[in-house]
């Protein structure tokens, strides 16, 4: 029972580790993520609301590209 979770939490340590370098290097690019035509923002007097729609949706539909290749047989 132990190395199983052993081998789990390294598993989402390595998980984790590649997303944090994707987040860098997508900062690096200067993608305009968050800021695509379409995305809601809402300046209130005091607040203000971003709804990213459009990001989320272009993000889920290549995260479901990347995770069909990946796991096609």
């Amino acid at each position: 029972m132990l190395p199983l979770l052993a081998r789990w939490l390294i598993a989402a340590g390595v998980i984790l580790a590649a997303a944090g370098l994707v987040l860098l290097l997508v900062a690096r690019l200067h993608l305009p993520l968050g800021r695509l035509p379409g995305d809601v923002i809402y300046r209130g007097k005091h607040t203000t609301i971003y709804f990213p729609w459009v990001t989320m949706l272009l993000l889920s539909i290549l995260a479901t590209l990347l995770l069909n290749l990946l796991f096609r047989r």
